[in-house]
């Protein structure tokens, strides 16, 4: 049997970002190097005739601005008016996921980023304390809107996100009924 090594370990007590995590539907705008653009949702590629609540749609009305995205792979929450919770918004949005990336004023104007709540060492109570906020002051995305979802933690060291919800955050999503 070939001999394989045990991987290495992130540690917890490294930097996490907490943002808020936006009840809508997960999209991707895949850009390839000579300019082509494609839209999707979590499983599938989507196209103007085979959409997701208007994605691709938009995809193709904005590719000229979205293109200043660049080459590869940009992930985000597709939300607002009649998708999931709508946050009480009349119109559709994008906010693209990695904040460390986008949340500065050169990207495409077209598309937002998920608001950032909190930045530090890991830290329980900071992310305790983020959802208290949401919970009493409601959303940062759509001030005004008094329920959002919950937060996303994402652990720089080990790349990987975990999402913890102001309801049902022991059940899994499949088993959640609306």
């Amino acid at each position: 049997m070939e001999f394989q090594e045990f991987p290495k370990m992130a540690r917890l007590s490294r930097e996490i970002i907490i943002t808020e995590k936006i009840d809508g539907t997960n999209a991707q705008i895949c850009i390839g190097e000579d300019g082509s653009i494609q839209a999707g949702s979590r499983p599938r590629w989507i196209t103007p005739q085979d959409d997701n609540y208007g994605f691709a749609k938009w995809v193709e009305a904005n590719r000229g601005e979205l293109l200043l995205l660049g080459p590869g792979r940009h992930f985000g929450e597709w939300w607002g008016s009649g998708i999931q919770r709508g946050y009480g918004v009349p119109d559709k949005r994008f906010s693209l996921f990695n904040v460390t990336r986008w949340d500065v004023p050169e990207r495409p104007k077209c598309c937002g980023v998920v608001p950032t709540l909190w930045r530090g060492i890991f830290d329980e109570g900071a992310i305790l304390s983020r959802l208290e906020d949401l919970e009493i002051n409601g959303s940062v995305a759509a001030p005004g809107f008094m329920k959002p979802e919950g937060v996303v933690v994402y652990h720089v060291a080990a790349g990987i996100g975990f999402k913890k919800t102001l309801e049902k955050d022991e059940v899994p999503k499949s088993k959640v009924r609306s």
